[in-house]
This record gives structure tokens, C-alpha cells and sequence, in this order.
């Protein structure tokens, strides 16, 4: 295997960028910063391009020839890894497309409107993976899903599941055109429990905890939805609230009301 021993080397100067939005957008790569994440983004055919690990760590199994790997002292591992305390590999890997597509296949869907937290949006890819979620939906204005932040919050899910990016008119045209209606976490006149929709086919939007869902959102909402908690509670974070929703959806599913 390849040895790399200089902080400057074209491959790790462009790992270190990679922690950067916009230079992953310019290069359509994003990076793995564990052995956790790497195994599951190749065990889920993710296409990784380049494989650094520290001196004396193994490569995982089923890298394909064509990945360039290297190895590095762990000083070097230090400087580019994104993380206080490198894992002793990173991974770029190419970006998939996260365009909306032009039909909408599944049952279930979470939507999430402008969610910045990449802890947040890791953790609702996440936990709409554990619970059969067809699929993630982020718009305008929420945290890169493929942000080192957003990928170690998901635990892997984000390889698994399939997270895509548009804004509210085409979401709103999709939904239209797979039959299913769109579901606002919010508090208006028909506001209705939660457990009291029918959830087996539908998408729910959920917003920011301080922001809660746009006005634009709330217009293409069918209907709006509460989570029923005590008076002394305010809100919920989205993370939680999107879990929430996700497991009546789950349960509505294996409720036998699901019509397949």
C-alpha cells in the first residue's frame, strides 16, 4: 500500500477540504471519518474514491481495486481527519444524486423544513431508517446531509436510506402525483392527534424547533398534526419530534391498516 508522509500531499489536502460545504458540492465527494461509516457506506455500495488509513491500521473488506488507498503516520492522520480524535481512517466518497425523483414510489415519507442541526437531521435519517421510512426529504435551508456531523449522526443510516433535497413546489408536485398528502407538525384550526390519522401512506413535515414549519410548508399541508404531551412541556426538539411521528407511522404499518 501506498505510504504518505507529507501534511501537503495533493489526496490529503483534499480530504481536509472536504469538510467544507461548498468544496464538497464543487467536487461531488464527501468524507467517512470512521471505520463504521466506511464499512457501511461500502456494504451499501456507496462509491468511495480514496482510502486513508493510520500506519498499522487494516483496510476494510470488499475496498475495490480501483480505490486508491494510503497510509499515513498518525500525526498526518491528525491533521486532516475532521475530528479531535481521528479513528484511524477516512474515506471520500462519491456524492450521490439527492435530487427529488420524478415519481414517488414508497409509502411514507419524513419531511424536514428547515432544519439546520446537523445532529438533528442525522438522527431523523436515523430513526426513519429503524422504522421503515421510505425516505427522507430535506428542503431548503436544512444541514447537508453528507456533513461529517449529519453522517456520524445517522450512524451509517444515511448509506441505507435514501435522503433527498428540493424545495416545497416540486415536494408539493411529487406528493401530488404519488396520491399522498402531506402532514404539518404545527398548530393551526384542524390540528389533529397524531394517533387519531390514518399514517400508512402519507408524508409528515416536521420544522426547526424555534422556527417550527414555513409558511410556505403549512399552505401545502393537508392537514397539521400534534404530539399530545403535558401542559408544562413547550415543545419538542425536531429530532424528538420526528421520532415521535415515525414510530405512530410504524405502528399504524404494522397495525394492519397498511394497504400495500
Amino acid at each position: 500500500m501506498e505510504r504518505i508522509t507529507s501534511r501537503k500531499n495533493p489526496l490529503l489536502e483534499h480530504m481536509r477540504r472536504l469538510d467544507s460545504a461548498a468544496y464538497r458540492r464543487e467536487r461531488g465527494e464527501f468524507l467517512c471519518d470512521s471505520p463504521k461509516l466506511v464499512e457501511e457506506a461500502l456494504r451499501h455500495g456507496a462509491q468511495v474514491v480514496s482510502l486513508a488509513v493510520s500506519d498499522g491500521v487494516a483496510l476494510p473488506e470488499g475496498v475495490d481495486a480501483s480505490v486508491r488507498c494510503v497510509a499515513v503516520p498518525p500525526d498526518v492522520m491528525a491533521s486532516i481527519s475532521p475530528v479531535r480524535t481521528p479513528q484511524g481512517m477516512l474515506a471520500a466518497c462519491r456524492m450521490p444524486d439527492t435530487a427529488l425523483p420524478e415519481k414517488l414510489t414508497g409509502q411514507r415519507y419524513v419531511v424536514l423544513d428547515g432544519v439546520q442541526d446537523p445532529g438533528n437531521v442525522g438522527t431523523v435519517i436515523r430513526t426513519a431508517d429503524a422504522f421503515g421510512c421510505d425516505g427522507v426529504i430535506l428542503l431548503t435551508g436544512c444541514a447537508d446531509p453528507y456533513s461529517v456531523k449529519t453522517l456520524r449522526s445517522s450512524m451509517g443510516a444515511v448509506f441505507r436510506l435514501p435522503v433527498w433535497c428540493t424545495d416545497a413546489e416540486t415536494l408539493h408536485v411529487r406528493l401530488r402525483d404519488a396520491g399522498l398528502p402531506l402532514y404539518g407538525a404545527a398548530l393551526r384550526d384542524d390540528t389533529a392527534d397524531v394517533r387519531a390519522l390514518p399514517l400508512h401512506r402519507c408524508a409528515i413535515a416536521i420544522g426547526s424547533e424555534g422556527r417550527g414549519l414555513s409558511a410556505e410548508i403549512l399552505s401545502k399541508c393537508e392537514k397539521t398534526i400534534k404530539i399530545p404531551m403535558s401542559p408544562r412541556c413547550e415543545s419538542l426538539n425536531a429530532a424528538v419530534a420526528a421520532s415521535v411521528v415515525l414510530w405512530e407511522m410504524y405502528r399504524d404499518r404494522c397495525s394492519g391498516t397498511e394497504e400495500e
